[in-house]
């Protein structure tokens, strides 16, 4: 009797490789997180064309000033490949009634250092304290988009913050990383969190959410997600042509902050409340 051909072995050895292939693949991501998050190569520039700069340690961040002496002030916490630098002339008119502070991540810009959550987080926090002694008396709005929701909403749950506007955010960074690569344990191997939803869950100001309607970096259900996550309504403000990374090309984004930062004069243009 002809022996049958012994595919047992053959289909648990293409197993055991389909394994290690896909444990490769999550320790890969696992150990180049850092390189996927942050992108600070081309946001560098000379320490001589900085003007603000705030110590942390061993290391000093530096970033500029806009519109100095005013009574408010406002802190913006930009998205992990941009250069703050170049919102310098639209703030100062958009914000004409603040003194408005663009400050590099570590790593990015001017600052030293390298970036982490843990460490960028800290950072926001020494930034806010810094503007606070500058303007005792004053009103502090926060802005961050994308990656810089994140950092602006960990300040908005740990320092007063009467005014929080918040572009193209999540409601985690990990959330966000798992849609993209279901397949994928993301939520298991992402240090890199950035909880806004959880952050956000008991914050008592207003938040204004600019959103895009073509964005394909944060999807749509994590925006939505971190909208249901607050105590209060937001004002949501939709862009429906944009994209996550051309939304400021609109013309009526930065009515939009700016209208919301000029806090007795109502919901900006286009908003509804969510």
């Amino acid at each position: 009797m002809a022996e049958r051909p012994r595919r047992w072995p053959v289909a648990a050895g293409l197993g055991l490789l389909l394994l290690l292939g896909y444990a490769a693949i999550a320790a890969l991501l696992y150990a180049r997180q850092d390189a996927l998050v942050y992108y600070p190569t081309h946001t560098r520039v000379a320490t001589t064309q900085t003007d603000f700069e705030v110590p942390m340690g061993d290391i000093r961040l530096r970033g500029w000033r806009v519109n100095p002496g005013r009574r408010d002030a406002l802190l913006y916490f930009g998205g992990n490949a941009e250069r703050v630098e170049s919102w310098r002339e639209p703030f100062a008119a958009w914000f004409a009634d603040r003194t408005v502070y663009l400050v590099a991540y570590r790593g990015y810009g001017a600052s030293d250092g390298e970036p982490s959550e843990a460490a960028i987080l800290a950072d926001a926090l020494a930034i806010y304290d810094r503007v606070r002694r500058d303007h005792p008396d004053g009103d502090i709005g926060v802005v961050g988009r994308s990656l810089g929701s994140g950092v602006a909403a960990h300040v908005a749950a740990h320092r007063p913050v009467a005014r929080l506007a918040l572009v193209t955010p999540f409601d985690g960074l990990a959330e966000v990383g798992q849609a993209h690569y279901p397949w994928l344990p993301v939520r298991w191997l992402m240090h890199e969190r950035y909880p806004s939803a959880e952050l956000l869950r008991d914050f008592g100001g207003e938040v204004l959410v600019l959103r895009a309607a073509r964005d394909a970096v944060v999807p749509p259900a994590n925006t939505d997600r971190l909208l249901q996550a607050l105590p209060r309504p937001a004002q949501v403000v939709g862009f429906a042509g944009a994209g996550h990374n051309d939304i400021s090309d609109d013309a009526s984004y930065g009515a939009a902050l700016a209208r919301f930062m000029r806090m007795a004069e109502g919901p900006p243009p286009g908003a509804m409340r969510r």
